[in-house]
């Protein structure tokens, strides 16, 4: 039977999953000979890079991924991040900025660009972002988290303490009907 880049690509998933990087790796790279311009086995081969902590090859598998789908959100989010894992905050603002333009709803996108001026101590930009994203999704708890660390540093008790509010309340257990 030959190996087909779908195969090999749900056996690097497999891999992954279980912590074996470099056969997973090595999958992708096979499933990539088969299928040159799949942009997902790119993105997939980024994500893996990334896990197994090497963000040069991230990088460069997920640059690869995006210059074949330009549009795709997920590419653009994770080329952010490992951006910002890098220390390279000028460029990985500028990947939130083209992800936003394209879909100005992308709640993690709006928490992407948070977490990256967080990290530079933009305190009130990163509110700004922050507050986008749970405009948007009132319930994505790590936008929340993060907006609530955020107000601290920026000593807003009473935006603190509504975050932490409504954190609580994600976290209750909902009554069984």
């Amino acid at each position: 039977m030959l190996e087909s880049a779908d195969f090999l690509n749900n056996q690097a998933i497999e891999l992954t999953s279980k912590g074996n990087f470099t056969e997973a790796i090595a999958c992708y790279k096979r499933a990539i000979t088969i299928e040159r311009e799949n942009h997902l086995l790119w993105f997939n081969l980024g994500i893996t890079y990334q896990k197994q902590g090497d963000l040069r090859g991230a990088k460069r598998a997920l640059l690869t991924a995006y210059d074949m789908n330009p549009e795709d959100q997920e590419s653009i989010e994770q080329l952010a991040i490992v951006c910002l894992d890098r220390k390279e905050f000028i460029e990985a603002v500028q990947y939130c900025q083209i992800g936003l333009d394209q879909n100005p709803v992308n709640s993690r996108l709006w928490n992407t660009l948070g977490v990256i001026f967080f990290n530079q101590e933009e305190y009130e930009s990163a509110a700004e972002a922050f507050e986008r994203a749970v405009s948007i999704n009132p319930y994505y708890y790590d936008a929340l988290y993060n907006l609530r660390d955020t107000y601290d540093e920026l000593h807003n008790q009473a935006g603190k303490a509504v975050c932490q509010e409504r954190l609580l309340k994600l976290k209750e257990p909902k009554e069984d009907l």
